[in-house]
């Protein structure tokens, strides 16, 4: 397996540290005070005025829709490996990675419109996504269902006509609250009484159909991640075209095994690289601070938590690369263990790091002074987010025992988990 980057990425990676060092790191803590004045208005779903300020630099600097590859409506997008690396950089800051127009879940959807959608859902869509001008939700887990297994949905997709008619709850919609979202994409059974994993199907829904509520927000240990959110959504007789169907009654468990990989490897390396933030935190905190006579940094307990961070994380690193490789060069179908590990390994070692950092720097660590709180919350719902790590560990183990067992780790099912 090679790693070694491009002289493409590697001016890509220049061009990208160097706008965080321009726009981004300056810009932190306005981010955060906007948001704030916003809520305290009383309106925390108004998109910020820095990140549409900050777009039209992005776009300049051709650091744009970097996620999609192969489409011929992004030709700026990179294979996955080549992405993984500008994917971390964005990581350290949580909310750039819309200034570049490759937050989720509009790279999942966009990704899902390119490959699964008609070219009039593209043209309708896929392009003003892909432009930056609106955002998107994906719709697929459920409040009354266990969605960690995605064969539990009960929200049904029923044909009447030339229209598909949709009932169903849905919850942790992100994104759903900004007023920006103005599409769905929603998971549901067309048919119950289908094979297990052709039951269900994918649909395209605009925002501002009939029957549509938007119940609450959701907020996460206390954090509502306005302007973004995480919202309850009912669908009540929400009626759409036959249309906007994705490739076809019953595929929506292809779908989702086409979307959810790449998605997690935004995740993971978004996740590296908040550990390196949390790691450069602890290091600083930890040399500005005197304790016992010594400075935190001399202590032997901080030094071996160092070191264990430096090396977890170059691991985690290493496997999640490993797995956008193998992305790229033999699909995601025989990736799928290096997927299913990687969702386990990045969120934990970020969370691991984060509260090491968060030890350092004592009661500051839990406040709002610093981001590592915020970063901690985050992460401990990426536990959960696209599949908790007991279905990944499940999995992995299934295709470990598939090689003692006579059987091709090929043909092992892999569940479509979402979480929650």
């Amino acid at each position: 397996m090679q790693f070694e980057y491009t002289p493409k990425v590697k001016e890509m990676q220049a061009k990208l540290l160097a706008f965080f060092d321009q726009y981004i790191y300056p810009n932190e803590k306005r981010f955060y005070e906007e948001v704030n004045a916003n809520r305290q208005a009383g309106n925390a779903w108004v998109p910020t005025k820095l990140i549409e300020e900050l777009k039209p630099k992005a776009r300049e600097a051709g650091l744009w829709n970097l996620f999609l590859p192969r489409s011929p409506r992004a030709p700026q997008g990179l294979s996955n490996l080549e992405y993984a690396t500008l994917c971390e950089i964005m990581g350290r800051v949580p909310w750039s990675a819309e200034v570049f127009n490759c937050a989720a879940p509009d790279t999942g959807n966009m990704e899902t419109l390119e490959r699964y959608a008609s070219e009039e859902l593209k043209d309708q869509w896929l392009e003003p996504l892909l432009a930056g001008e609106i955002r998107s939700a994906f719709l697929m887990t459920e409040p009354a269902v266990a969605s960690s297994d995605a064969t539990n949905i009960e929200c049904r997709i029923e044909r009447d006509g030339d229209h598909y008619v949709i009932n169903g709850t849905k919850w942790w919609s992100s994104g759903a609250g900004d007023p920006r979202c103005k599409v769905y994409i929603v998971m549901g059974k067309t048919d119950p009484n289908a094979g297990r994993h052709e039951q269900q199907s994918m649909i395209v829904v605009p925002a501002d159909t009939p029957g549509i509520t938007i119940k609450r927000f959701l907020p996460v240990f206390g954090y509502d991640d306005a302007p973004h959110g995480h919202m309850e959504i009912e669908l009540k007789n929400v009626r759409v075209p036959v249309s906007n169907i994705l490739l076809g009654e019953g595929r929506g468990f292809e779908i989702a095994q086409g979307r959810l990989g790449p998605g997690r490897i935004h995740h993971c390396m978004r996740s590296i690289g908040v550990a390196e933030r949390a790691l450069e935190l602890m290091c600083k905190r930890s040399l500005e601070r005197v304790a016992f006579g010594k400075q935190i940094a001399r202590q032997g307990v901080t030094q071996e938590r160092i070191a264990e961070a430096r090396c977890e994380i170059e691991m985690a690193r290493l496997l999640t690369l490993k797995a956008a490789y193998m992305m790229d060069t033999v699909g995601n179908k025989v990736a799928k263990a290096e997927i299913a590990m990687i969702k386990v390994v990045a969120p934990n070692v970020a969370l691991k790091v984060i509260d090491w950092a968060i030890q350092v720097h004592g009661a500051a660590g839990v406040s709002s002074d610093f981001p590592l709180a915020n970063w901690w919350a985050h992460q401990r719902t990426l536990r959960l987010a696209d599949g908790p790590d007991e279905v990944h560990r499940n999995a992995i183990a299934k295709l470990e025992l598939a090689k003692h067992m006579g059987l091709d780790p090929k043909e092992v099912k892999m569940p479509v988990t979402r979480g929650f």
